[in-house]
């Protein structure tokens, strides 16, 4: 007997995605309170790029490696990719519950690495989960609602920092008797360990994989596995890799080169257009010229998960593609916008289009490209794409200072300027996309064990 995957419901793919929640929780941490945690630590600021390393080459190494092993792997009573994400999460929620503790910079970069493996661990497989679980016509449903849980953890990690600093007081010490970590910090962390396992536990109880055929089994059991088998799969792979997804490569080159440029310079630049300061002059200004930009940064995380499920709508419509295409336009235009704004309250405007846009960057690519990838690959596909995420961040950390400097004037505004035209060439990239269709949503024969 034969069955198709089947349909499921709107909170079926909700439970199945609370997990991102979590994990999702722990990056906006990652991004928000790392290096002022550094700095609470006494880190230099030319200390800081090196002790950031941990992000992009944990990303680099762990994704790939995890969706082939998690490709290779299946276990009658917790599955394929299950085992990974709630691996990951159990060891971020430790790493997050001892962070604070750092009393030496040196273990806090070394959490770091930790924190950073496990949550790659974690996410890797839930992007081929939602490529095994879901039908075609449901898997814009289930990316972009991963884009919700994006959102609005990143933006409950950026306002649980605030509530806490406004609640708790004190500081703990480091080891040769300095002041260290305030103890306002403790509880984002300690909150943030708390969403990681409990969000990754509801989903791993109340969502079954589809178990493999027989036939599908005996494959898995006569290849070869571990390490080294895994990594020869990332290559014949990447050697296979079909012309869409070496086209979403050159999209997220332009892409994520931008994405980093905006992060790294968004506070220098409102510095500079609305205070008219920059971190040596008016310390006073400055610090008002950070507490925008993570006002700005909260705003546009909001727009995200409010227009995550409008996007799946929309996606419908006119397709993944030129739902990504206006995306990227309008996020685009609004870095061009940004630089000129002198009021301080007109900086949210051009945040809406680009809150959107990081909405599709978090969904909508992948609805682009899954249905041209085999599905006994999807985990080590979906690897393979973050690892065109973290190449450009790596290759922007090391170009764009001769950037900044020889072509832009040293100015941030300039850099932020320079983000939207990347933006832009983006947008003109992703029209180059034509989606090369797979049949993998055709009948699939049962298979003892359940699940659906």
């Amino acid at each position: 007997m034969a069955f198709t995957k089947p349909k499921l419901s709107f909170w079926q793919i909700i439970n199945m995605n609370v997990g991102f929640f979590g994990i999702q929780y722990s990056f906006g941490l990652q991004q928000t309170a790392i290096n002022p945690l550094y700095t609470f630590l006494h880190a230099r600021p030319e200390e800081l790029p090196l002790l950031n390393l941990a992000g992009p080459m944990t990303g680099l190494l762990i994704q790939p490696l995890i969706g082939a092993i998690s490709d290779r792997t299946w276990h009658p009573r917790w599955g394929r990719r299950k085992p990974f994400f709630l691996i990951g999460a159990i060891f971020c929620s430790l790493t997050l519950f001892a962070f604070p503790f750092s009393r030496s910079l040196w273990m806090a970069a070394g959490l770091l690495w930790i924190l950073d493996a496990a949550n790659n661990t974690a996410m890797e497989p839930y992007r081929a989960f939602i490529a095994d679980k879901l039908t075609e016509k449901q898997r814009a449903m289930g990316f972009l609602t991963q884009s919700f849980f994006t959102g609005l953890g990143i933006t409950l990690a950026n306002l649980s920092l605030g509530f806490f600093k406004n609640i708790i007081t004190g500081e703990s010490t480091t080891s040769d008797g300095r002041s260290g970590i305030p103890y306002w910090v403790f509880g984002s962390f300690f909150v943030g360990a708390i969403c990681s396992i409990v969000s990754v536990v509801w989903s791993v109880s109340t969502t079954p994989e589809i178990p493999p055929t027989a036939e599908e089994l005996a494959e898995l059991r006569a290849k070869k596995s571990g390490f080294f088998a895994s990594m020869k799969e990332i290559f014949l792979a990447i050697g296979d890799m079909p012309r869409i997804m070496w086209l979403l490569a050159l999209v997220y080159l332009f892409q994520w080169y931008a994405m980093f440029c905006y992060w790294q310079f968004v506070s220098l630049s409102i510095a500079q257009s609305v205070f008219h300061t920059t971190p040596d002059g008016n310390a006073e200004l400055y610090e008002q010229a950070v507490v925008w930009a993570g006002k700005v940064n909260g705003f546009y995380n909001i727009v995200t998960f409010v227009s995550a499920f409008g996007l799946v709508w929309l996606a419908k419509k006119i397709s993944a593609k030129y739902v990504h295409i206006l995306c990227l336009l309008m996020a685009g235009i609004g870095l061009l916008i940004f630089p000129h704004i002198v009021q301080k309250e007109l900086l949210f405007v051009p945040m809406i289009g680009f809150g959107i846009a990081w909405a599709s960057m978090m969904g909508v690519p992948y609805i682009m490209v899954v249905g041209s990838i085999p599905k006994e690959r999807y985990g080590v596909y979906m690897g393979i794409i973050n690892m065109m995420i973290v190449i450009p961040m790596i290759l922007q950390t090391t170009t764009f200072g001769f950037v900044y400097h020889w072509l832009l004037s040293d100015k941030p505004t300039n850099a932020i300027a320079f983000a939207g035209i990347l933006l832009l060439l983006a947008a003109v990239a992703t029209t180059l996309i034509k989606r090369e269709k797979m049949d993998d949503d055709k009948l699939i024969p049962a298979a003892s064990g359940g699940g659906h």
